[in-house]
């Protein structure tokens, strides 16, 4: 017969702050589930504020700390949302302009304005990818190509936080972009 040891506050909806072991300053966040370990120990499903997915972490975790706080588990926003900094995995703006890598390597300038879309890649190019020959910044420019598109968050436990899809003008939500495929 298995047993299953319960912690007294680890339950759904109690806030609780969580330390990193190289950051000293807590996170605060809610736990969403608990689920048990093949070998009867207790994890606790946590999700920081600000984030999408949950971590699993052990109830008796030393970074762990549980807040009097319980209430219901934010749901996670769904659908079409019109993106900016605030959200995850778009980190890099220049003169009011979004820029977005993807994991192969494609850019996403969030502009219409295709003067604004080159300023923004170009410094892009040369602060994260530390390009400084202006004739290889001006033959990447020139692959920059206008797409309508919208972007769609991913339900929580997904590879990504959102994605990117193609669409049509007009579409619920759709901006246009600057897209720039990889080099590679």
């Amino acid at each position: 017969m298995t047993t299953e040891t319960r912690h007294p506050k680890a339950e759904t909806g109690r806030r609780v702050t969580y330390e990193f072991f190289n950051v000293r300053k807590p996170h605060p966040g809610v736990i969403t589930g608990t689920k048990t370990t093949g070998n009867g120990d207790l994890i606790a499903l946590v999700r920081l504020d600000g984030q999408r997915s949950s971590m699993h972490v052990p109830v008796d975790l030393d970074g762990l700390t549980y807040l009097d706080e319980i209430g219901p588990v934010p749901e996670l926003p769904m659908g079409r949302f019109q993106p900016n900094l605030q959200h995850p995995g778009i980190d890099w703006e220049y003169d009011g302009v979004i820029v977005v890598r993807f994991e192969e390597g494609d850019l996403a300038a969030i502009t219409g304005d295709r003067d604004k879309a080159e300023a923004a890649v170009a410094t892009f190019l040369r602060e994260q990818d530390g390009i400084e020959d202006e004739s290889g910044i001006s033959e990447e420019l020139a692959e920059l190509k206008p797409q309508w598109a919208v972007f769609e968050w991913e339900p929580e436990g997904a590879e990504c936080a959102w994605l990117m899809n193609y669409a049509s003008e007009g579409d619920d939500q759709a901006i246009q972009v600057h897209y720039l495929p990889s080099a590679a």
